[in-house]
């Protein structure tokens, strides 16, 4: 008897091939569907070819076992859980860039201040708002410095006003580079372990 009629290969070896095959065709859709979204003309219909060859492999082999009910549970299970895998590599990924606009009612708020010492690049508008003068600071940043420049905001002005877009293309810009960011983890990260150190020390 072939491998493929057992027991063994029906009920088992088969929904974990379905399982696996969905763990990683829905995570590939995922980044095809980002890189669309940046304008990748290459990687996404490379990525779309493989998407489409397992999704054909999982569908003819489910066909072919219709009475195999384990075959839909792994189907729909590979399916929520390669949903989450897309979106935790999404996140790491952190591809492309956004503005992020704040408007303050407060002329002296630090943020634009901040923002520069950080080193992104800042342009301040002066608006008029419902209750009067307001600042306008717009900066585009990268998708990976965007809780970066949140906690900066609601560290000088938890009552700040602002929005976040996700930018298609950018020509030109001014962005913290990699050297000053790993600059900045470093000083945290020796800071921290003399704090550690010192209250070691006071407690012997």
């Amino acid at each position: 008897m072939p491998f493929a009629d057992t027991d063994i290969f029906k009920y088992l070896v088969l929904p974990a091939l379905i399982f696996l095959s969905r763990l990683l065709d829905v995570p590939i859709s995922t980044v095809r569907i980002m890189f669309m979204s940046k304008g990748k003309k290459f990687l996404s219909p490379l990525l779309g070819f493989f998407e489409s060859l397992i999704w054909v492999f999982i569908i003819s082999q489910i066909m072919q076992h219709l009475d195999n009910a384990l075959t839909y549970i792994a189907y729909a299970g590979g399916f929520a859980i390669g949903c989450y895998v897309g979106m935790i590599l999404e996140e790491k990924l952190a591809l492309g860039t956004y503005m992020v606009r704040i408007i303050l009612s407060d002329d002296t708020n630090d943020i634009r201040t901040k923002l520069i010492e950080e080193g992104f690049g800042v342009t301040k508008i002066i608006g008029i708002g419902r209750n009067g003068p307001v600042s306008v600071i717009n900066t585009i940043i990268k998708r990976r410095d965007v809780e970066r420049v949140v906690s900066i905001i609601h560290n000088s002005d938890k009552k700040a006003f602002y929005s976040i877009e996700e930018t298609r293309s950018v020509s030109a810009g001014v962005f913290p580079s990699r050297r000053a960011i790993k600059s900045e983890v470093n000083e945290m990260v020796a800071g921290n372990k003399s704090k550690l150190f010192s209250a070691f020390r006071n407690h012997k």
